[in-house]
């Protein structure tokens, strides 16, 4: 195999490494390019080029996430993952951790790690590196990454969910939700949430988003059983589809483009957290998206033209 194609067998490995490391699309695939240029750009010609390619995007990303951080704090509202419809790296060996570390609630959980950290969780728990590999990747000896590894489970550890529903379950409770939302069936959405449920959106201030999550089964069936019949007459669809690997749909505006993902966390036969995306710098990567500022004022008319 020549170089290009030793690098395009081995760029969904790296892309979903990058991925979880950074929680942006954009940002992985800008990981991955550069990743593609130093290797282009190498004389020497490494002994193993799955070690030095794997190491070359985790150091990127650490670099790409410590800078990402200071950018974060002055984020507007809540921030979430980029959406991601597809993992492209697959592994039968792997497919549980691969599957549980793109979910956005293992997403928002590795959020909480050190950027090192984070990097040897990602290394060693989802994609099983060996220790040599993983300090060879983060610059570090074996006994710190062991450190490393044992402080980013613990806290992986503390904020994770008892109980994981199994996929089947997962899908035919989403199926009743969004049944339910296109009705906008508010006892039918309020028995499938959970009594402490939570709405989330993430807007970046650059979309109309909610001015804090909403909490509690009666309020979110409530708004959603509202504002979903009024997206109708401004004729959005749901798309069903997987989002980060859970139960979820993407938003369309009439001429099918993006308007906002939406996820669902399933945990115990109800569903405990809805997350929304609706910033359009993370939603161009799934396709055109549409102008959320303009379907607000249309679905805000239709409300008064209703009532």
């Amino acid at each position: 195999m020549n170089e290009v194609e030793e690098f395009e067998e081995l760029r969904p490995l790296l892309f979903s490494i990058a991925y979880r490391i950074l929680g942006s699309v954009s940002e992985a695939e800008d990981a991955v390019q550069e990743t593609w240029l130093r290797f282009d750009g190498s004389s020497t010609v490494p002994v193993s080029v799955k070690s030095f390619l794997s190491t070359t995007v985790t150091r990127i990303a650490i670099d790409v996430l410590r800078s990402a951080r200071v950018r974060r704090e002055s984020y507007v509202g809540p921030w979430l993952p980029e959406p991601l419809l597809s993992d492209p790296y697959e592994d039968p060996a792997r497919s549980a951790e691969l599957a549980d570390s793109v979910s956005m609630a293992a997403l928002l959980l590795l959020e909480r790690l050190s950027p090192l950290e984070r990097s040897v969780f990602v290394l060693r728990e989802v994609f099983g590196f060996g220790f040599d590999e993983v300090a060879a990747a983060v610059g570090r000896s074996q006994a710190a990454c062991r450190q490393l590894l044992v402080r980013a489970r613990r806290h992986m550890e503390e904020g994770r969910p008892r109980f994981e529903a199994d996929r089947r379950e997962r899908r035919e409770l989403a199926e009743r939700f969004f049944d339910a939302l296109r009705d906008g069936d508010v006892d039918g959405l309020r028995s499938l949430l959970s009594a402490d449920v939570q709405l989330v959106g993430d807007g970046g201030g650059k979309a109309p988003q909610l001015a804090r999550a909403v909490v509690g089964a009666d309020n979110v069936a409530r708004l959603l059983g509202a504002v979903f019949p009024q997206m109708a007459r401004a004729r959005l669809t749901l798309e069903v589809c997987e989002v980060n690997g859970e139960p979820g749909a993407i938003v369309r505006d009439r001429d099918g483009r993006v308007l906002h993902t939406l996820t669902l966390d399933v945990l115990d036969g109800r569903i405990q957290t809805i997350r929304s995306v609706i910033n359009p710098d993370k939603l161009a990567h799934i396709g055109p998206v549409a102008d959320a500022w303009a379907i607000d004022r249309e679905v805000r008319r239709a409300r008064r033209a209703h009532h």
